[in-house]
């Protein structure tokens, strides 16, 4: 049985990342970037028709979740080719990771989109979410980059080190999504009154 502490009622053996992310939420630091970030969020969704479609409301639900399977797809299939493919699929490891940079852009405009309309805690959890999906993005980048001029190896090692940066973005998406509920959706869900 847990054993709940009596000052915050949350339970004193929760994991070391549990513990971690509660930090996160928690960390009033983390509200400059988030005030920094707000206009140009706002912005993006100003327009209804934008919000319309990048919020998903089209689908019946937030199109960002949906959207993050295609650099992360893309992503994992070149650190497998880089892996095991051998030399002759590195031009399909090389042309799959350019399909994962190019189709991050409009998974972050979604990802914006749904932080714009977000409380407080989540809007923390979101800039780190952010941050380090950002640092990802940069080192697949690099990764394209060193591989365009021969550098395999060095492009190796800069997606591996992307998938492992990724993973804490996901991390804090799967959290803000399974946890906090971080979901735009259509009308048509809302609950209707008994």
């Amino acid at each position: 049985m847990e054993q709940i502490n009596e000052q915050d009622g949350r339970p004193d053996n929760a994991s070391t990342l549990v513990n971690w992310t509660r930090r996160v939420e928690e960390s009033s630091s983390l509200d400059w970037f988030a005030r920094a970030l707000r206009p140009a969020a706002d912005a993006l969704i100003a327009s209804p028709g934008r919000r319309y479609v990048l919020h998903g409301t089209w689908l019946g639900h937030a199109v960002h979740p949906v959207l993050t399977d295609l650099p992360i797809g893309f992503w994992t299939s070149t650190n497998v080719l880089d892996l095991v493919g051998g030399r002759q699929s590195r031009p399909a490891a090389r042309r799959l990771l350019a399909l994962g940079v190019l189709s991050a852009v409009p998974t972050v405009a979604t990802g914006v989109a749904e932080w714009a309309t977000t409380g407080q805690r989540e809007k923390r959890v979101g800039v780190v979410h952010a941050a380090a999906n950002a640092v990802a993005l940069g080192l697949y980048a690099a990764s394209y980059s060193a591989r365009s001029r021969d550098r395999h190896a060095q492009g190796v090692a800069l997606a591996l080190a992307g998938s492992a940066t990724a993973t804490v973005g996901g991390y804090l998406g799967g959290h803000l999504t399974a946890v906090r509920k971080v979901s735009s959706r259509h009308p048509g869900f809302e609950p209707r009154p008994a």
